[in-house]
């Protein structure tokens, strides 16, 4: 018996939170694919799924998951997506699954600055709770080195927005990308930005270069230096103290030598002890072995 297969094409990711959530590809690929230290979406090109080919899956998922409640778009940013697609899309969502009660998607912090509030509160009227971004640091400088093609008001301004219009919003940090001597600078920016808006998530992801990458070739030839795992500790540790938020802190990725989940403000004390007791345990060597040993993310 051949069972029908959905429209997959290249690197499928989703945040570990989404792993009862029904996938469906909009994108492939990345609008942007100039970050300095990615390799995620490394030979994908970018490619919007044609409606027609949504619908195709739609129908597949509506025979084999008819009660489906949640729905992830899949691809590294389907939020650049125009607010006219991604409304097309809704309503496909609802009418194919009826019983849906939400979807998400990731998004880069510039992928929402052409569409108004009003637009982000009809989508949200139409179930989409959450979009995932990558925000990486609100250290400008570091944001500038690395390539992507937003500043720190960017951030704070962007993200107000979805509040405005009701969306929860997770964000990533990518802990070390400011390079040696730059981690606790990162970190301050950061903190100073975030505690200006209210994620529901701070997924804290630690910098793991890989071949594939532009920034492995800075590596290479010694025009960036990789911040050492010690610094990497304190730039987590200065991070969670500042914040001033309630918020989820996920840092148990295994990219982080020191895996930490709490939810802010009530396991702040805690998450420090946490790393205190390891940043006085563990020599700078081990650490570095184990990063050593990641092979993919």
């Amino acid at each position: 018996m051949m069972y029908p297969q959905l429209h997959f094409t290249g690197q499928v990711w989703r945040p570990p939170y989404e792993a009862s959530s029904q996938l469906l590809q909009l994108t492939s690929g990345c609008t942007w694919h100039k970050c300095k230290f990615c390799s995620l979406y490394h030979g994908t090109p970018f490619r919007m799924s044609p409606l027609s080919e949504v619908e195709e899956d739609l129908n597949v998922i509506r025979q084999w998951q008819p009660r489906a409640r949640r729905v992830y778009l899949t691809g590294a940013n389907p939020f650049a997506l125009s607010y006219n697609r991604l409304m097309d899309v809704a309503l496909l969502l609802r009418k194919y699954l009826p019983f849906m009660v939400s979807f998400g998607m990731f998004a880069r912090v510039t992928d929402i600055k052409p569409k108004s509030v009003a637009e982000l509160k009809n989508l949200r009227h139409l179930k989409l709770d959450s979009i995932n971004i990558g925000v990486e640091t609100a250290h400008d400088p570091t944001l500038e080195r690395m390539n992507k093609g937003y500043h720190a008001a960017d951030i704070l301004e962007q993200l107000s927005k979805l509040e405005e219009a009701g969306i929860r919003y997770n964000i990533v940090y990518l802990n070390g990308l400011g390079g040696k001597g730059n981690g606790v600078a990162s970190a301050v920016a950061t903190a100073d930005v975030l505690n200006q808006l209210h994620p529901c998530i701070i997924n804290i992801v630690s910098l793991t270069i890989f071949p594939e990458s532009q920034l492995y070739q800075e590596v290479m030839d010694g025009s960036y230096e990789e911040e050492p795992e010690i610094e990497r500790l304190v730039e987590m540790r200065t991070l969670i103290e500042r914040l001033t938020i309630k918020t989820n802190i996920l840092s148990n990725h295994v990219s982080n030598t020191v895996p930490v989940t709490g939810a802010l403000p009530n396991d702040k004390a805690a998450i420090l002890a946490e790393f205190d007791k390891a940043i006085a345990a563990f020599p700078e060597s081990e650490l570095k072995a184990y990063r050593d040993r990641i092979r993919h993310l």
